[in-house]
């Protein structure tokens, strides 16, 4: 029987996808690649509760009230809904990122080179269950599903971009594959596929090392922060029902707790809601739960579980957050994992075991290919709370939370 075109470009596509085995390629095969690899930008249409589309850009490094004393950001923070009680997960910044991806960091407390065995599912996995086209714009990328660990500005070699500020290129499952590989591109595909409404439905956009304040200061980077979303915008297409987050990775100055200042905007933020302040406890995970319940997905069946929803989604589906107290909550250091240097957590060679059974927020159960497989084995935490915690290390373990009131109903017309 023959085979349909289709069929044999995916097998091509699978064929040559192969996860990096070394750490950084040469400048020779960075320009082969570049000269030869296509961007892939596939395009979806899934309605979603409160939006059709949604973006993440992250700035790095900053406390909440230096961000706060920046005029750029305030002026940001008045187009749309200050988040003032939004954390990181943990420090420095790689696990964030991992994080926002997979809903865990598995101890990871490093930057270093990671590969993240292809058993562990990511939030592309989620997307695919409903054909939700997902991507990636990584400024300086040297090209479509480059796997090194940096790469340089070619005339200043300043730092440009960076591996561990890249969440998805982690996963094994994510880079063994060409297809998705090649949906984590770089600016020059960000505005083409602006220009050519080619724009998927989620993205995760990273700034070089200059511009996301990371090697500049807060000054800099919420200056080119309000002038790339300044565009955006007025971009009538860009805006169209979309959710934007602004956020950071992490705080500077690690003892505070890693609250970063935080902001929601775009057409599907109300007017009526502009220049308002949500002041829910809310993590990196919570993303993963709030893009699960506006599009009806299922969970990673990690800290993405119990995680509080962005209200302006909980609103929609019911969903009642938990008001936690953060006296005692430390989100400045993490639990024992298999990606630890026993710097910020402990070394542990087992990696962790999701949920297999649980409703979460989002109301929608666990991943398919999540309970297949870890089929009878038992979570390694109650990923059923609202902010990760290990009673083994005594993390997070005095930490109080409670549900929040019911928010009022509006008057009768």
């Amino acid at each position: 029987m023959k085979a349909t075109v289709a069929s044999l470009l995916a097998m091509a596509s699978l064929s040559y996808a192969q996860t990096a085995n070394t750490s950084e390629p040469t400048l020779a095969e960075i320009e082969k690649a570049a000269a030869t690899v296509e961007p892939y930008s596939p395009t979806s249409d899934v309605k979603g509760l409160v939006f059709d589309k949604f973006y993440q850009v992250w700035l790095e490094n900053i406390d909440y009230d230096v961000a706060a004393n920046d005029t750029n950001m305030q002026w940001l923070a008045e187009q749309g809904i200050l988040l003032t009680n939004y954390y990181g997960t943990t420090h420095p910044s790689e696990p964030n990122y991992c994080a926002s991806a997979s809903g865990d960091n598995f101890g990871m407390d490093n930057d270093d080179f990671h590969q993240i065995p292809s058993n562990v599912s990511t939030i592309a996995d989620l997307f695919d269950t409903k054909g939700i086209a997902w991507g990636e714009y990584q400024e300086g990328l040297p090209y479509a599903g480059f796997q090194g660990y940096n790469y340089s500005n070619q005339e200043t070699y300043a730092n440009d971009y960076v591996r561990k500020h890249n969440p998805l290129i982690l996963f094994d499952s994510v880079t063994s594959n060409s297809t998705r590989l090649r949906m984590i591109k770089n600016f020059t595909s960000l505005y083409n596929d602006l220009d050519n409404e080619k724009l998927p439905q989620y993205a995760f956009i990273t700034p070089n090392m200059t511009n996301d304040a990371h090697d500049t200061n807060i000054t800099f980077g919420a200056k080119w922060e309000r002038g790339f979303i300044s565009d955006l915008l007025n971009n009538t297409y860009f805006m169209n029902n979309t959710l934007v987050l602004l956020t950071f990775d992490e705080d500077d100055t690690y003892a505070k707790g890693n609250r970063v200042f935080s902001i929601l905007l775009g057409g599907a933020v109300p007017d009526s809601l502009k220049g308002t302040t949500d002041d829910t406890f809310y993590t990196h995970y919570s993303i993963i739960a709030s893009l699960s319940a506006n599009w009806g997905l299922p969970s990673l069946g990690r800290w993405d579980c119990g995680a509080n929803i962005l209200e302006i989604v909980a609103n929609e589906t019911g969903y009642v957050n938990y008001d936690v107290d953060t006296t005692n909550l430390h989100l400045n250091e993490t639990y024992p994992g298999p990606l630890s240097d026993s710097i910020y957590s402990e070394y542990s060679s087992v990696w962790p075991v999701p949920l297999t059974n649980a409703t979460c927020s989002a109301g929608n159960g666990i991943l398919d290919i999540v309970k297949e497989t870890y089929k009878g084995r038992e979570a390694t935490f109650n990923y059923t709370h609202p902010f990760p915690y290990d009673t083994a290390s005594n993390y997070n373990v005095d930490v109080t939370f409670t549900p929040l009131p019911p928010l009022p109903l509006p008057p009768l017309t």
